[in-house]
């Protein structure tokens, strides 16, 4: 086997394989070509070709999403490094463990005129775990016999070293994004046939916090007198927590369980659709809901409802369970648990005593009524952006893989009760609409699950370079739901709607299709402008895997504001 003959690049390559580290996204670049070289000749990883820096980052992201263990990210040096920002920072504040390798110029030749140089050292600090910039390595053609040139190239190596098991360890331990920085001298295409180093392996190491009895008194107390209780679950992973947990807050009627479609978990008793409840609510109603005490977990929050409420009608006490981190959504947090959401229940339930009847039998009651007018709303409604969530939702096999894009797409799916079979995903860390699309073609990579992925126009036309991957599973389906532009900002309060400075510098409107895209890279094309073109060509898009397709869904630009707006009056 051939290897780099520049020595760091073989360590950082070792000591990713020795923490199970398999998978590597490379965009090509010259400065990078020590790393390219000893990815690809090693046949115990996987390599995958992105050119896009950016989409290649998402791409990664979304592997790392579906693995749950780190993905690598190699670049060249210069601008290249700074296109991995947006999906750096997703994965900051989804907690999700990404592996940035950037390949630099010698530190003396920075800031002298060079080109594809810029400051790379710590060059993401604000939302990174970790950042281990390395000393260059000057590999000398003979054997070095001055022993101060031995020490000294001997004292280089054990740096990189420590420093690259430091960042490795941090992204396992963490669960977050680390950046590894490394010069590298000319020449750089080299090779050898021995690795001619044997770098130091430091193992991670996994702190799990404990809870003593003790410890939990004062809110086990506080949970057995509290009559009405909340639980607001984020986003998680499918199967992140025990059937029985599931089960013993399915049967307490003092325990209202809120959950949103990332959230990955499912009981007849918890409540799906926040907004159809949250947004029907008048003051009383709203009293009448303020929990006691407020349990939260999982990652970002999509429901602006919930956030407004809980934020104007706060609980007495708001408890945040995650190893890592707890934010002050809504400003009463007063305890962060930092343990997993399985081992908080699994010791609190165990103490607490189970209500049978409170808190929860109203609001289940008031859930049906709400399910009747959300069906009744939808019969009458014309052609638009919620008649089609209403008939593609409802189409996607059992037991796939959903990925939603950012904006209007994921606060529409927010108002259906999704198929249980279902896993879901978006990029909420950030929430931005940047990089959805390969996001959600790296998770179809990883996971070898049929795949939808739905987004809207602007999202998807902005990460169009996502389709330049020859990765694409065949049985991958693309839903674009084009309203003409950025359909968001006619939903968000505004008074200056249908004025030709709101058309080009909010809503963005263009008159844009996918079609020419899709004969560039290969994808089926399908498209649909009615509710019977839309049920025709749905159908037709989940008959065949012979290729990556996509449905493309023309709406109304102008009606799916109103149709939105009185949709809550007419369920209030």
């Amino acid at each position: 086997m051939k290897h780099s003959k520049i020595p760091v690049a073989q360590s950082i390559v070792s000591l990713c394989l020795s923490k199970g580290i398999d998978q590597v996204v490379i965009s090509p670049g010259s400065r990078n070509a020590p790393l390219t070289i000893e990815f690809t000749k090693n046949k115990q990883i996987a390599a995958y070709s992105i050119v896009d820096e950016r989409c290649a980052a998402f791409f990664g992201l979304g592997i790392a999403q579906q693995k749950r263990k780190p993905v690598a990210l190699v670049c060249t040096s210069g601008s290249a490094l700074l296109n991995y920002y947006p999906a750096i920072a997703e994965a900051f504040y989804s907690d999700i463990p990404l592996v940035v390798i950037s390949a630099d110029r010698p530190v003396e030749r920075i800031d002298i005129g060079d080109g594809q140089t810029i400051r790379q050292k710590n060059v993401f600090e604000n939302h990174i775990l970790y950042t281990a910039n390395l000393y260059s390595e000057i590999v000398p053609d003979t054997v070095v016999t001055d022993k101060k040139v031995q020490q000294k190239i001997t004292e280089s190596q054990r740096h990189n070293e420590q420093e690259i098991n430091k960042a490795l360890n941090v992204a396992l331990e963490q669960s977050g994004p680390v950046h590894i920085n490394a010069p590298f001298y000319e020449p750089l295409y080299e090779m050898v046939d021995q690795m001619t180093v044997s770098p130091i392996h430091i193992a991670p190491h996994y702190i799990e916090q404990e809870l003593t009895d003790i410890e939990l008194e004062p809110f086990v107390q506080a949970w057995n007198n509290a009559t009405r209780k909340m639980i607001l679950i984020g986003v998680l992973p499918p199967h992140t927590i025990e059937e029985k947990i599931l089960q013993l807050l399915g049967r307490d009627s003092s325990v209202i369980v809120f959950t949103e479609t990332t959230s990955n978990l499912a009981h007849p008793h918890f409540f799906t659709r926040i907004d159809n409840m949250i947004g029907s609510l008048d003051e009383k109603g709203f009293k009448d809901l303020q929990p006691e005490i407020l349990v939260t977990f999982g990652g970002m929050v999509i429901s602006k409802k919930i956030k407004a409420f809980l934020r104007n009608y706060q609980p007495q006490q708001h408890w945040h369970i995650d190893p890592k981190k707890a934010y002050d959504t809504y400003f009463c947090l007063n305890k962060h648990f930092e343990v997993t959401p399985n081992y908080f229940f699994k010791q609190l339930l165990s103490e607490i005593s189970t209500v049978k009847e409170g808190y929860r039998s109203k609001w289940l009651d008031i859930r049906g009524k709400r399910d009747t007018q959300h069906s009744q709303y939808i019969s009458k409604m014309p052609w638009c952006d919620f008649k089609v969530f209403d008939g593609i939702l409802s189409s996607i096999p059992d037991n796939s893989m959903l990925q939603i894009g950012n904006s209007s797409a994921i606060r529409y799916a927010q108002l259906f009760d999704l198929n249980k079979t279902l896993e879901v995903y978006c990029n909420r860390g950030t929430s931005g609409i940047d990089g959805s699309t390969s996001t959600a073609i790296g998770a179809a990579v990883a996971s070898h699950k049929p795949t939808t992925f739905i987004t809207g126009d602007l999202s998807f036309f902005y990460d169009s370079n996502a389709l330049w991957n020859k990765y694409i599973p065949n049985n991958f389906k693309l839903i674009v739901i084009n309203n003409n532009g950025g359909g968001i900002f006619r939903i968000l309060p505004n008074r200056e709607k249908n004025t030709e400075n709101f058309d080009t510098f909010f809503e963005t409107t263009h008159e844009l299709t996918a079609k020419q895209l899709c004969e560039m890279y290969d994808f089926t094309y399908l498209s649909a402008t009615s509710e019977e073109e839309c049920t025709f060509a749905v159908a037709k898009l989940y008959a065949s895997n012979v290729q990556p397709m996509l449905l493309e869904i023309f709406t109304p630009r102008k009606i799916n504001d109103e149709v939105l707006i009185n949709y809550f009056k007419y369920i209030k």
